[in-house]
């Protein structure tokens, strides 16, 4: 009769506890220090255009926020000079005044001025031109917003597509002899192009309604002085 010897509960837990030691002395010696550039490069050539997207939407972000800083700062006495101008007569005054102030409204409020004497459809419809102009100054970049925001997810999603072909064509080459580290360069462009897209398009997102926000903002207030630019040709003089 044979008798099969069984391990003890001893020397079986013994065992389990030696293989979980080479496991984790294992992982430990192939784990992989990558910092946020390496993961980068790992998106493949798409991570350049996502660049450049990226490096497009933060100078537009920071170049209309200047220009709309600078065209929101107004002088709070100027409609009241305005007003004591054309009253007394002075409208070269006037004019000189609305020259030397840079603002979009006081381009607007010349152009009104230098059509007196029209009539008021007329003097209307010069302004509204000027205001148009100015307009399209301060949403000028916008359009390059909008493409980012809506452009880069879309790179991103080539970039999955790309690196699952690639990761399915590695897979083929391999054979039997498929493992991680083949499949790893496709994977990685995949999903790196697909954070990266998210990322990018995220903030020219957030960009493109910030700034809408506040060219909205400064548009409202246009509308007003003009009223009142209105109103003031419209009264009669004290």
């Amino acid at each position: 009769m044979i008798f099969l010897q069984l391990p003890s509960p001893a020397d079986t837990a013994q065992a389990i506890y030696n293989t979980m030691q080479q496991t984790a002395a294992a992982a430990e010696t192939e784990t992989i220090t990558m910092n946020a550039f390496d993961l980068a490069l790992k998106g493949g050539w798409l991570m350049i255009v996502l660049l450049i997207l990226l490096l497009m939407s933060i100078y537009v972000l920071i170049e209309r926020t200047l220009v709309i800083n600078k065209a929101a700062k107004e002088d709070n006495s100027f409609m009241n000079r305005i007003k004591d101008y054309i009253h007394d007569g002075k409208i070269d005054t006037a004019i000189n005044l609305c020259r030397n102030t840079d603002t979009p409204t006081a381009r607007m409020v010349e152009k009104g001025i230098s059509r007196l004497g029209r009539p008021t459809a007329d003097v209307m419809s010069a302004i509204e031109n000027q205001g148009n102009i100015e307009i399209s100054q301060l949403e000028k970049g916008l359009p390059v917003l909008a493409t980012s925001a809506s452009g880069a997810p879309m790179v991103g999603f080539l970039g999955t597509v790309t690196g699952m072909v690639r990761a399915f064509m590695d897979m083929a080459s391999a054979g039997a002899n498929v493992n991680v580290n083949i499949l790893s360069t496709g994977i990685y462009e995949a999903l790196v192009t697909t954070v990266g897209g998210l990322i990018v398009g995220i903030i020219a997102l957030f960009a493109f309604n910030y700034l809408t926000t506040r060219i909205k903002g400064i548009v409202n207030n246009l509308e007003r002085r003009i009223m009142e630019f209105m109103d003031i040709l419209n009264e009669p003089a004290v």
